[in-house]
């Protein structure tokens, strides 16, 4: 008299429905997965890449945006950058941001110029594609 019926039927088809109700936290999952942490991860892979072939003669912007050529790869965690005539200081590897000119390399006879331009990076990835591709890290 005090049970409805409704509570009765819930209590019979309850096995699946445990699933069901997971199902949408697995999908939140793989959307962040693919939309947030992935692309995030290429992105430190990449960056981690630049600052290892740093060399000297560089041009480097850190992350305080100061602009100077790296003079001296000190060991795997700084190396010293000229910020203006005279005025070297030393800098962690991952502060730096971006690396503005490459150095022409020391082996090269009289080749192709290789400080020619800035390197790819970020803020040159204007026309290559929508949105989705920027944030899927095509």
């Amino acid at each position: 008299m005090f049970i409805s019926p409704a509570l009765a039927q819930d209590a019979a088809g309850g096995a699946g429905s445990g699933f069901i109700s997971f199902l949408p936290l697995v999908l939140i999952f793989v959307v962040f997965y693919f939309l947030l942490i992935r692309p995030q991860q290429k992105k430190m892979k990449a960056h981690r890449e630049m600052v290892q072939a740093l060399k000297r003669g560089d041009r480097v912007v850190t992350g305080g945006g100061i602009v100077g050529q790296v003079t001296r790869v000190t060991g795997d965690a700084e190396v010293q950058v000229e910020i203006a005539e005279g005025v070297r200081v030393s800098v962690m590897r991952g502060t730096i941001t971006d690396i503005l000119s490459r150095s022409e390399p020391a082996d090269s006879g009289g080749g192709g110029n290789a400080a020619s331009g800035p390197v790819s990076g970020p803020s040159n990835d204007q026309g290559k594609g929508g949105i989705i591709n920027r944030l899927m890290g095509r």
